[in-house]
């Protein structure tokens, strides 16, 4: 989430889950025709070259999996999926922003969907506004469907304006769908931490996110697709036509083109009255600017025939849409439910001599998968996940808010022994500083019962090579890293990727998919740059005479602090009279 989208996004679902009032209404009635993931995925080219990698590397299990870190990888693995799609093309995402990278991406669907592929897009409602309610127009594009889910009424013109006319409908207005999937012909597919937007592809001006997802190959995708017909086909999915015409979206379209020249006239008359001022960076609003739209023009599709895959027994774990109450009122019903699949443990092969035995390799997902099962959503399910840690945990959770129930859990695994180091945002590197408050009043907390705490520099624009460079082509200190990414290392050998974080908001409020892969491959990969990472581009948090020190980045040449660094004075006072005011859950 960008810093100005969610900075706001966070103060007003707050404000608006305070407030009492009247809410406009969601139509009735709503059609929505059921449809389904491809049924036979093999039969597609790109079904026939996932075989084909997998036989050519004798792969002894039926799910494939490469890391994306940087934005080439993670861009290009998307343009790749879109240009290979022949049958369907499946997306699902908390926030698409109508900028330079997501149009080169709305451009690409357009040809997929002219060329016969069926798109469905399942898009989040919160962030349709503004100038990012112009990706709607897709719904109005032949062979393309796309529905909002949990959506709320009202103009498009301001998020502020929606949460006004829904704020009878507060407890509702803070839910939202959080999962993150880009899915085609159902036999291959990206989950994780992004969204779609510049910021999460190195591509904006001001900020940019550090984040992580992972494409997968083969059966797992069939589970990850069942999880998007299962949100398709729910009653809170409802498609934009029944909420905006086609009238309303181009009066949408021509207030953007309007305001789009003024912000144009705005910079050239700057320009004009002092040709020798610094070029002013374009606020979160502003159309895209020509280089980053040739940033964005450089990337390429992935190579998929070269893309090196870990062939690896994998679940999915993902809540169900139910947790999000389909009405509010008395008689509301919320049902969270966890799924949990298992599709993609089979080994193919018999195993070679040297290899481990087969019944220890699955035997080991088994049982995280049954642990997990034990929760009612994703992050329970992880908590439950962690009671099986023996050594080692490695977390990244951007916003790190960490219910009764989560330190329970980190503190029993403390008492078995277990290693726990978890990395975050600073407040400086917070896109969401609020969030910031309901980490920081459990800070000591966690530091005396032996978690190791690491928080991520701001400054620095690059985090390692899976992680991936967060700033773009822009020079180091010319846009703020943000840490975006959502993953869990367990023992070595158990890696968790998606779209969750350890706090109550993804455990009690949104919806959320995760990728639990028993690899030691991809975990030891993923577990060097996250202990790179923590070394050389965070500060390290520690309790001294009962104090709290932030020790500087390895390598970095600056002096610890005993204050949270790289944040000003203001900002730090800010959140010290109004944090208080913000309870953990709404976080």
């Amino acid at each position: 989430m960008p810093s100005p989208f969610t900075f706001f996004g966070r103060y007003a679902v707050l404000i608006a889950a305070l407030l009492l009032g009247a809410c406009a209404q969601l139509p009735k009635d709503v059609d929505r025709p059921v449809s389904t993931a491809l049924a036979s995925p093999n039969d597609t080219a790109l079904g026939a070259l996932v075989r084909q990698r997998r036989q050519a590397e004798k792969a002894r299990f039926e799910s494939g999996f490469l890391l994306l870190g940087g934005p080439p990888a993670a861009y290009g693995s998307r343009l790749a999926l879109i240009e290979g799609a022949q049958k369907t093309l499946d997306l699902q995402y908390y926030a698409i922003h109508a900028d330079a990278s997501t149009g080169r991406l709305v451009r690409g669907l357009r040809a997929a969907a002219e060329r016969g592929v069926r798109v469905r897009i399942l898009l989040d409602d919160f962030h349709s506004t503004g100038r990012d309610a112009l990706v709607l127009g897709l719904a109005f594009v032949p062979n393309i469907e796309m529905r909002l889910f949990n959506p709320l009424a009202g103009a498009r013109d301001s998020t502020f304006s929606r949460l006004f006319n829904s704020i009878g409908d507060a407890s509702r207005i803070q839910q939202r769908m959080h999962n993150k999937l880009f899915l085609a012909d159902n036999v291959l597919g990206v989950t994780g931490g992004r969204n779609l937007g510049d910021a999460y592809f190195g591509n904006a001006t001001t900020g940019n996110f550090v984040d992580l997802d992972v494409l997968a190959a083969g059966p797992i995708v069939q589970d990850l697709s069942r999880s998007f017909d299962s949100y398709w086909n729910n009653e809170r999915a409802y498609p934009v036509q029944s909420l905006v015409s086609r009238e309303e979206f181009q009066e949408i379209r021509d207030r953007a083109r309007k305001a789009d020249k003024e912000l144009s006239d705005e910079a050239a008359t700057a320009k004009k009255n002092d040709p020798g001022a610094p070029e002013s960076k374009p606020g979160p609003d502003a159309p895209p600017t020509a280089a980053q739209r040739a940033r964005v023009w450089d990337e390429k599709p992935l190579d998929l025939r070269t893309a090196t895959f870990v062939w690896a027994p994998a679940v999915m774990l993902a809540d169900q849409p139910g947790k999000i109450p389909a009405d509010t009122g008395p008689g509301a019903t919320r049902d969270p439910g966890l799924v949990v699949s298992q599709s993609a443990n089979t080994a193919r092969a018999p195993r070679a001599s040297n290899a481990s035995p087969p019944s220890r390799r699955p035997a080991s997902l088994e049982a995280a998968s049954d642990a997990a099962a034990g929760g009612d959503t994703v992050v329970e399910g992880l908590l439950q996940l962690i009671g099986q840690a023996r050594s080692d945990l490695l977390i990244i959770s951007p916003y790190f808010v960490p219910g009764q129930d989560m330190k329970q859990a980190f503190a029993a695994a403390r008492a078995r022994g277990v290693k726990i180091r978890v990395l975050t945002n600073s407040l400086a590197s917070n896109d969401a500083p609020v969030a910031h408050v309901g980490y920081a009043r459990h800070r000591e907390e966690l530091l005396r019962m032996g978690v190791e705490l690491y928080e991520l520099r701001s400054e620095q624009a690059s985090f390692g090579n899976v992680f991936g460079s967060s700033g773009g082509s822009s020079p180091p200190g010319e846009s703020r890293a943000m840490l975006h990414s959502k993953v869990l290392v367990m023992d070595g050998r158990l890696l968790v990727v998606g779209s969750m974080n350890l706090d109550l908001r993804s455990q009690l409020q949104n919806t959320e998919i995760a990728l639990l892969i028993r690899s030691d491959e991809l975990s030891r990969v993923a577990g060097e740059q996250i202990e790179r990472g923590m070394r050389e581009r965070s500060w390290h948090v520690e309790l001294v005479n009962g104090a709290l020190v932030w020790h500087a980045p390895e390598g970095s040449g600056l002096a610890d602090t005993t204050t949270e660094p790289d944040a000003s004075a203001t900002l730090r006072l800010m959140l010290k009279l109004f944090g208080p005011l913000a309870p953990d859950q709404l976080l």
